[in-house]
Formats: structure tokens, sequence, C-alpha cells
């Protein structure tokens, strides 16, 4: 797990459907065989990746393979260098709030089949701003890295990719979910709404629109019910 301290809990065990699709995530990356694994879960914000991706390590390392969980989110540029970028804007946020060649050079070159192994899980914490890249571990040569966040099929990160997965959910349906989530942390409902519908969705949607990531993915996974998500590529 990556030292982040922005963390989210462990979902409960899955059953019934949801059961079935992990299954099927989780095959899909065996099929790779005893090599390393690189994969991208992608969304909307609160489409429900993170847990996703604890879901699927979870049942990685049952199997007895060593995984690395990252997120994108700890590789953005520090807030102390905010003046000289806008990332407050939605077109700000997605072209410049995340570092992606930290995530390139820290994260995902390292995890390559001919890489050094050398894997920096988080780059700068999201919330403490403390500067964590100078902290790696070491990657087996058959281990996987599942990392989940906004942007991951962006094209300056979509080739170090093995697997590709889109979770997804309708746009309003992620600004409900993510304003009940941070209302807390952003003082306020309001002020939680106007961070995912300002910030967030128009971020996402300009990426949408330039990108077409649920075109790039593997696998398309609807998750608007979390307990039942429905398969809908392949």
């Amino acid at each position: 797990m990556s030292s982040s301290t922005w963390q989210q809990p462990m979902p409960p065990p899955a059953g019934g459907q949801r059961a079935a699709v992990l299954d099927h995530l989780i095959g899909r990356m065996l099929a790779f065989g005893p090599r390393r694994v690189r994969v991208a879960i992608d969304g909307f914000s609160a489409a429900g990746k993170t847990s996703l991706g604890h879901e699927l390590a979870q049942r990685l390392a049952d199997a007895e393979r060593v995984v690395l969980r990252a997120s994108l989110d700890d590789f953005k540029r520090p807030w102390n260098e905010r003046h000289l970028f806008d990332r407050l804007s939605g077109e700000g946020y997605y072209r410049h709030a995340y570092d992606i060649d930290a995530a390139r050079r820290l994260l995902l070159e390292p995890a390559a089949p001919d890489g050094s192994g050398r894997v920096v899980l988080c780059s700068v914490d999201p919330l403490t701003q403390v500067d964590h890249s100078t902290t790696a571990i070491e990657m087996p040569d058959d281990g996987v890295l599942i990392v989940d966040g906004v942007f991951a099929l962006r094209r300056e990160l979509n080739s170090f990719w093995d697997l590709r997965v889109w979770v997804r959910i309708d746009p309003e349906l992620s600004v409900r979910r993510g304003r009940a989530r941070d209302a807390d942390r952003e003082a306020g409902i309001e002020q939680a709404e106007a961070l995912h519908r300002d910030r967030y969705l128009a971020a996402e949607i300009l990426y949408v629109n330039e990108v077409d990531p649920v075109a790039i993915a593997d696998v398309v996974i609807d998750n608007t019910d979390f307990d039942s998500p429905i398969l809908q590529r392949p």
C-alpha cells in the first residue's frame, strides 16, 4: 500500500454479481502469466475506482501474487507550486494538477516487465504534502501493480498499462456521491458540490471528449449499483 494518508477503507466482502465481475478481472490479470502487470482503473470521481482496486488486490494476494497499490492522487504537483499554474478550474485541473512525469518515472516505468523494480507508490502526499518520492519498494518479477485514478488513460500514460478498466457511472451520480463523501472535508455540502461539479466534473468531461477513454478501455464496468455491477465489455 502507498504511504499516503489519503486512504479509503477496504469495502466489505463481495458476493453475487459483484464477485463474478471481480473474478473476471482477476482472470484477465492472471492470464498475463508470471510477469509484472500494470493495471489502470479509471472513471469519474466517486465511481468506485479505489474500492475496486482494493478488492482486486485482496483477491490477487489470496492467490499468492504480490500486489502493489497506488493512486494517481498521490502523484499531483505540490501545492507550493500553485502560483505557477491554474489547477482550480476544470481545464486547469486536467492540464496541470497531476505530475505526469513523476508518475511515469517513479511508478510506471520501474514497474514494467523490463523495469528496475524499484517502485515509488507515493510522490507527494495530497493531504500532508510530505515528499515520499525517495521511498521505493522492490516489485518482484511477477508482481501486479494496480493504480486507480482519474485521467489514467490520458495519452501520456496510456501506453504503460497492460489492462485498462473503465468504471462507468452517470456524471450526475458522480457529483452526488462525491458531494456526500467530501462534505465534511470541504466544510459543507455547497462547497463539496462546487468542487465536484465545477472542477472535477468539468475536468473529466474535457478528458472524455478529448481522449475517449471508454473506447480505449479493455474492460468497462457499469458501477451504478455497487453491489450489482454490470460487465459491459467484453
